[in-house]
């Protein structure tokens, strides 16, 4: 079993310097198989390690893993600039996905628009999510995207689905009183089924998407006539960018977790929400 205490020593021993899976089953005490197992769902549920296999396919193949931080969070002076720009900024007008998209080879990327409430991009979503195989990580505002319905599916119904295979989900967004009802949907899906492989941590920041199985990403922008001058937007539009880059995968991949361990657990932030006093 996976406890808190196996977790820190592995963390501890990839830290020093990269370890082989051999390294870390002797470590733990435990076979191959087993070290491999335990370094994936470290890598899937809490980002601090990572994993790179040489010469894959073969029978010398040799997979390292190696510890995944901040400090080597930027592969070009590119990624560091938009990296200190989605920091610093709060709210989705702030930073648009276009000027990650500018930079991806043009075959290794997609984007389309679509008219509000035309059902396109939940579609899309939905078809994506039914086939996660490791994780989900989500950039949200106010975890809107749990109200989606098209047809036949039901956002909540594919989060079920989702759970009951054990795949992790890592939620930045807003936790605030405005948010709650969608946390409270989300996280109930989680009790409902006994298990806990939805974490939401409190995050202003201004990325809406989902970064699917470290292979693939989507993420939204929204234009609205109101914040352009008469005339230049006539209807309000979406904008979706889809990545399939893995190295700019990769790359928004440690964004998210950057933001995720600094940020405040969503349950501590309830907490707090509920004292304070209504006096109307």
């Amino acid at each position: 079993m996976l406890t808190q205490e196996i977790i820190k020593k592995i963390n501890e021993f990839v830290y020093k310097k990269p370890r082989t899976i051999q390294e870390i089953a002797l470590l733990v005490k435990k076979n191959w198989k087993t070290a491999d197992r335990y370094v994936e769902r470290i890598k899937n549920e809490y980002g601090t390690i990572n994993t790179r296999t040489f010469r894959e396919g073969t029978r010398g193949a040799l997979k390292i893993v190696y510890w995944s931080n901040i400090e080597s969070i930027h592969h070009s002076e590119i990624q560091k600039r938009l990296y200190h720009q989605i920091t610093n900024s709060k709210r989705k007008e702030d930073f648009s996905p276009f000027d990650i998209y500018q930079y991806i080879n043009e075959k290794m990327r997609r984007a389309f628009i679509e008219e509000y409430n035309t059902g396109l991009f939940s579609k899309k979503i939905f078809d994506i999510l039914l086939n996660v195989e490791k994780r989900v990580l989500i950039f949200s505002g106010n975890i809107s995207w749990i109200n989606l319905n098209e047809n036949k599916h039901k956002m909540n119904s594919i989060i079920e689905r989702l759970i009951e295979r054990a795949v992790p989900i890592k939620v930045l967004s807003r936790v605030d009183i405005a948010s709650m009802k969608n946390i409270s949907k989300l996280k109930e899906i989680d009790e409902k089924l006994g298990k806990d492989f939805i974490e939401i941590r409190h995050c202003e920041q201004p990325l809406r998407g989902f970064i699917i199985d470290g292979k693939y990403a989507i993420l939204k922008e929204e234009k609205i006539p109101s914040r352009y001058k008469k005339g230049e937007l006539e209807k309000p539009i979406m904008i979706f960018y889809e990545i399939f880059d893995e190295e700019w995968v990769e790359w928004l991949e440690k964004v998210f977790w950057s933001l995720f361990r600094t940020s405040v657990h969503a349950k501590k932030r309830l907490e707090d929400i509920k004292t304070i006093r209504k006096l109307f």
